[in-house]
């Protein structure tokens, strides 16, 4: 489906954040690996985190569910044997249970996806776990992808940090339940290491002991430990409240928004700071960001690789700032459901953005008097460019359509509902 967007002046009321999707994926992964039984309050509902229910309950958790919690019986470190796991188009899950499934005699991962997901490559981690003794067959690194394990051994791993952190994270879950031991030394660089510091929380919450060094590039895990069965509570979603925020940014508005930590570990909550720099009107206490928006923004500079999930936003708001803002460090962007960075950029171009690109750098000249708009573009099934799209929409001169804007539902299926509460006017088509 798609969604017209048309310019609208005026944001006005509250809403709750979502909650996390990367904190509940991870939080759905532990206690599945946990012996006994997990409750998990405010579970984000997604597709990213929808396709981690429907998978560790393949792996053999057992899950039950009400409007508040979700309450799950784990399978330790014994998933049953299965043959094949279905996760949709979501990168993360893929990627974390491609080292769960070591534990299995065989698992495919199918490709459900071939535009997105199914383009992406995973070479990084397939060369880990063949350190672990775990036979992967790919296709040239990319979906379907099947893992033979079974008994992967723990010792000295290397991986590389350059292109994604999940490949990390993804060793981090698995090698606690080895019968060894392991040191796990991180390769070249390591981009958004905030969304490691997210996984280390999660698995100290869940019992699990790892030392990690200052810089995060080499750990010491220790072999033949159990997840303990716990309760978590998933906090307010940053990457999906920035779009929001943005939003009320750019408009004249007065917008509330509950459930956003201040003590977060999220890197995206930068995107609150980020704001401020941008001279936008708000406040940050008590978990709720307030902003009162005039429609006026100031040029910023930005390193991105802290707050990666808030940075399309955030280049939203810069369309209309006052002068030249440039986003840098933000080359992991390319390596996402779509090139976020050449495919975000042209669509923007189209809709009336004064955009460059480097390799690694975004650059907006500010066009405070607003973009023209008046076009259909293609959101490349992205919903991170869903929703930074429909900010520019918002600040427009005539709607803008977006294609297939149904893919929002990625990690924010309420995102429409909550901006058009807020007085947005938005349609579906």
């Amino acid at each position: 489906m798609d969604v017209i967007v048309t310019p609208t002046p005026e944001l006005k009321g509250e809403i709750g954040a979502l909650s996390s999707k990367n904190y509940t994926t991870r939080y759905l992964l532990v206690a599945a690996l946990a012996d006994g039984t997990s409750t998990i309050h405010f579970p984000a509902h997604s597709e990213d985190s929808d396709a981690m229910r429907r998978c560790i309950r393949d792996l053999g958790a057992v899950l039950e569910e009400d409007d508040e919690k979700i309450v799950i019986k784990g399978f330790g470190s014994k998933p049953v044997d299965v043959k094949e796991l279905n996760v949709g188009n979501a990168g993360a899950v893929l990627r974390f249970l491609m080292a769960i499934a070591a534990l299995c005699p065989e698992v495919t991962f199918v490709n459900t996806y071939p535009d997105s997901l199914g383009k992406r490559p995973h070479d990084d981690l397939i060369e880990s776990l063949g350190q672990l003794g775990v036979e992967v067959e790919h296709q040239q690194g990319r979906l379907p992808i099947t893992i033979r394990g079974g008994k992967p051994k723990g010792g000295k791993i290397t991986v590389s940090g350059s292109v994604s952190s999940q490949y990390l994270s993804a060793l981090l879950f698995l090698t606690p339940l080895l019968e060894e031991d392991s040191e796990i030394t991180v390769l070249h660089d390591l981009k958004s290491k905030v969304v490691v510091g997210q996984t280390l929380e999660v698995l100290e919450q869940a019992g699990i002991v790892i030392e990690a060094s200052e810089d995060l590039m080499h750990y010491r895990v220790p072999g033949r430990q159990q997840y303990k069965a716990q309760e978590y509570t998933v906090q307010g979603d940053y990457p999906g409240s920035a779009a929001v925020l943005a939003a009320a940014a750019v408009t004249v508005s007065d917008v509330t928004i509950h459930r956003l930590p201040v003590q977060s570990k999220q890197g995206e909550k930068a995107v609150v700071d980020v704001l401020q720099m941008m001279d936008v009107p708000l406040t940050h206490e008590n978990d709720i960001v307030h902003v009162q928006g005039n429609g006026r923004l100031k040029a910023i500079e930005f390193d991105g690789d802290a707050a990666t999930d808030a940075v399309l936003a955030m280049v939203a708001a810069a369309v209309f700032a006052e002068g030249t803002s440039r986003f840098y460090n933000v080359e992991n962007l390319r390596y996402k459901e779509c090139d976020r960075i050449t495919d975000y950029l042209n669509e923007l171009r189209k809709a009336g953005a004064n955009v460059e690109e480097r390799q690694a750098e975004i650059i907006v000249h500010g066009r405070p008097e607003g973009v023209e708009g008046g076009v259909t573009i293609d959101a490349h099934y992205d919903h991170r460019v869903i929703m930074a799209l429909s900010i520019v929409g918002l600040r427009a001169k005539a709607p803008i359509r977006i294609q297939d804007a149904h893919h929002v539902a990625k990690s924010y299926p309420q995102y429409f509902d909550h901006i058009r509460s807020l007085g947005a006017k938005v349609e579906w088509v």
